[in-house]
């Protein structure tokens, strides 16, 4: 049986609360804080602008070797301008629960990601984890910083 693993990336950006989430809460803003090489993009017609619980967003990416991957979330929870939570329905992961938390600190916003996550095929999914899904997590969480930086700049350090 496979473990459950997890990510927490924590970021600030000096922005107010209020113009983090209404950027991050509109589904069709993902697809610039993804890295290209991912060809990531929404599929769903009907998805919406704005988040709500039991959003279902469609989406069609390439994360390894450009095979093209169906994914399936739902908006599960959102607290306006406090946290949103999205788990996969369909796609690649036997489990997907990605936490975005959104908090006031001096200078702007303290964004958090808490994502737990299952691989598939047991020992198989583990060692897939070991030699590349981690690293590959990793490097998304890391560009999405990146850009986010770039987009809105960073809280200066004390």
């Amino acid at each position: 049986m496979s473990k459950v693993y997890h990510i927490k990336t924590v970021q600030q950006i000096p922005i107010p609360v209020s113009q983090a989430w209404d950027f991050f809460s509109k589904p069709d803003n993902l697809q610039q804080i993804t890295p290209a090489h991912m060809q990531f993009r929404i599929i769903s017609e009907h998805h919406g602008r704005v988040m709500y619980p039991g959003q279902i967003i469609e989406y069609k990416v390439k994360p390894l070797l450009g095979i093209p991957l169906y994914w399936m979330t739902e908006i599960t929870h959102v607290a306006d301008q406090q946290y949103f939570i999205d788990e996969q329905r369909f796609g690649p992961y036997r489990l997907w629960h990605h936490q975005h938390h959104f908090k006031g600190v001096d200078g702007g916003t303290e964004m958090t990601d808490i994502v737990h996550y299952k691989l598939p095929l047991g020992w198989l999914g583990d060692m897939a984890q070991a030699l590349f899904v981690k690293r590959q997590l990793r490097d998304i969480f890391d560009y999405r910083y990146r850009m986010v930086a770039q987009l809105f700049g960073q809280v200066p350090t004390k």
